[in-house]
């Protein structure tokens, strides 16, 4: 992917150097399953599996920190330290990487909601390392990159890419700028007040019914995340090298559900998925990508938002 030729945003605010190490949270009712888990629609399947799905692209952390963190619920914990966040940190072209990709996803929505004669307001891209503040609640280096509608911004551990390319074998910049796209997708739900309606009808749902609900969420997210690369290519002439594609549909494949499951506990409980499996989300971006418009992504068809 051949990117250093592309403008950078100016959206990027870089909090690294100001976390909060040691922070680890405390999950109200313990890793067995207690009631904050529950709420959050997790179930009993424990800690691990809570931060598992958090680690990957989780769409309104409100939805699990206000759930599963009470007011005071989170404690430091010594024994719980946070990445430094030094590796990252010491490679600079990384941060220039990142700023190149959000202001093509800025110029990629800014022509999709013109066509659409409606406003589009560019999200912030927060970089941090060990812990942050945001408008959903703290979050640690675990919880993953994240967007935050309370504030209209994107959260990213660049650590995380290395996680990415080492532990789940989703190597490359452009499986990296994937992760981007994703969390962006989930700023134009935000606009497109999708997700306010979400959050009003996920309050009338039984967990497992929130549970699907949620999973449109994060594919119509991964579909937005298709439109941006087909229409990045198109119009603001992004040379991809042979294989970008395939990178970032590798990299939605290994974070679907029934994968993740499989890999953590050996079993796939459709029911708690709140991201989708492998192929859907393989699926959706590839119909994001092969259609280049927000038309091709309506996930929610057939439910009344």
């Amino acid at each position: 992917m051949r990117w250093r030729d592309g403008r950078r945003s100016e959206n990027v605010e870089d909090q690294r150097g100001q976390g909060m190490p040691g922070g680890g949270l405390g999950f109200p009712g313990g890793g067995g399953g207690g009631g904050g888990l529950r709420r959050a629609g997790i179930g009993g399947f424990g800690l691990v599996v809570v931060v598992v799905v958090a680690l990957f692209f989780g769409v309104d952390p409100s939805q699990i920190l206000q759930q599963v963190i009470e007011p005071g619920g989170y404690t430091q914990d010594a024994s719980s330290t946070s990445p430094s966040g030094t590796a990252s940190m010491a490679n600079p072209e990384l941060r220039d990487f990142v700023s190149v990709v959000l202001a093509d996803t800025e110029d990629t929505w800014t022509q999709q909601f013109q066509q659409m004669n409606l406003t589009d307001r560019d999200p912030k891209l927060v970089l941090f390392n060990g812990g942050v503040q945001s408008a959903c609640g703290f979050a640690e280096t675990a919880t993953g990159p994240f967007y935050c509608p309370g504030d209209q911004k994107v959260y990213l551990d660049l650590d995380f890419f290395q996680e990415l390319s080492d532990r789940f074998k989703a190597p490359g910049d452009f499986a990296q700028a994937y992760v981007i796209a994703h969390e962006v997708g989930h700023h134009v739900q935000t606009l497109l007040g999708i997700m306010d309606k979400v959050d009003a009808l996920r309050s009338k749902l039984s967990e497992t019914d929130a549970n699907h609900l949620s999973v449109m969420v994060e594919l119509q997210a991964d579909c937005f995340a298709g439109v941006w690369a087909a229409r990045s290519q198109k119009e603001n002439g992004w040379r991809l090298d042979p294989g970008d594609i395939e990178s970032a549909l590798n990299a939605a494949a290994q974070i679907g559900d029934d994968t993740l499951q499989r890999r953590t506990q050996g079993t796939v409980v459709p029911e708690s998925f709140t991201h989708g499996t492998s192929a859907q989300r393989v699926n959706w971006f590839k119909r994001g990508v092969e259609g280049g418009s927000i038309d091709r992504c309506n996930t929610f068809e057939g439910r009344d938002l």
